[in-house]
């Protein structure tokens, strides 16, 4: 709380020749009864009334108080100002297809991803963030959002179940993969649009090829980062489903896209990575969020609003109480 006017505040100074008159001078000006002795009044003890007798007065100070503040002009504020802070426009796109459950990232790689693009989301509160998933298909698990709480729950339900249990097709579908993010970014206002696509295999299905993709995302100014996960050499993998329910593994020998990747990257204006450990993961979300800063003004209206309301009806109640005591409870004769 502020004041407009804080040098009616010299006024309280007044209370103290109030103070000093009630309880010194006042005394010499109060009406006297004598009485020969008073041995009989030995042993009586003040009333109530002798020990409120000075409330009225403390009463009357206060409201003088509370008139000070008002005079004073308090304020309240709700401060709005103007700032820049950081922000873009960012899809990940991310492979969902079974072959993310391979287990070279601890506990697998689709859950090392996901740790890592959580941690990546929330170090960047300002950003618009959606998220879209692909395997043999892709479609959209959350659109650009700025609510990350929601995005963030939705992350977490993310899995590879659904191209497991043939919800979707089989497959990695890149060009699908960007596609459908792209889609997502090209009514974006943003100067800076960005897609972050995070597979471990290579393209083999889908209706779009990655570079007819890519030329897509360049048309609309959107950069893509694109991350291929995954160790060199054979990985125990899920292969297929048994009439029981149990999955069979086998030993799938990690097929490099990089060259695919990277021309990806390249066309847009993006960048290549190439992610062997979670470590490596981490690094690479650390340097795209170096990499992807863009300065947004921001504009933060100062409004005041009166809070003299509040000391106003304390002072009417204050006076009105006062005058109350003065004229029953307390009435003093003569």
């Amino acid at each position: 709380m502020t004041f407009q006017h804080p040098l009616y505040f010299l006024l309280l100074i007044l209370i103290i020749p109030l103070i000093f008159h009630h309880y010194l001078l006042g005394k010499k000006k109060e009406h006297t009864i004598k009485m020969p002795t008073t041995r009989h009044l030995n042993g009586v003890s003040g009333g109530l009334r002798s020990k409120l007798v000075h409330l009225p007065f403390w009463l009357r100070i206060m409201t003088l108080v509370l008139l000070t503040i008002i005079l004073a002009r308090p304020q309240t504020s709700f401060s709005i100002t103007e700032d820049e802070t950081e922000g873009i426009d960012i899809m990940i796109a991310m492979d969902v297809s079974v072959s993310m459950l391979t287990n070279d990232f601890q506990p697998n790689r689709i859950e090392a991803a996901k740790k890592v693009a959580y941690d990546f989301i929330k170090n960047r509160p300002h950003d618009n963030i959606g998220l879209t998933l692909f395997g043999g298909e892709a479609f959209t698990q959350c659109p650009l959002t700025i609510d990350h709480t929601g995005l963030l729950s939705m992350f977490q339900n993310v899995s590879c179940d659904l191209q497991r249990q043939g919800i979707i097709s089989s497959g990695t579908a890149i060009g699908m993969g960007i596609a459908s993010a792209v889609s997502h970014l090209e009514g974006s206002k943003a100067k800076s649009k960005v897609i972050i696509l995070l597979t471990d295999g290579e393209n083999n299905t889908g209706d779009i090829s990655p570079l007819m993709a890519a030329e897509m995302a360049k048309k609309m100014g959107v950069r893509v980062y694109t991350i291929s996960l995954g160790n060199d050499g054979a990985n125990r993998q899920q292969v297929a489903q048994l009439a029981n329910g149990e999955y069979y593994e086998a030993d799938i020998p990690h097929e490099e896209n990089g060259h695919e990747l990277e021309e990806i990257a390249k066309t847009t204006g993006g960048l290549y990575y190439r992610a062997e450990t979670l470590a490596g993961l981490k690094k690479i979300y650390e340097e795209i969020d170096k990499l992807e800063k863009t300065k947004l003004s921001t504009i933060n209206i100062n409004k005041r609003y009166e809070g003299y309301q509040i000391f106003a009806w304390f002072a009417i109640a204050f006076l009105l109480l006062e005058i109350l005591l003065r004229t029953t409870y307390l009435r003093r004769i003569p």
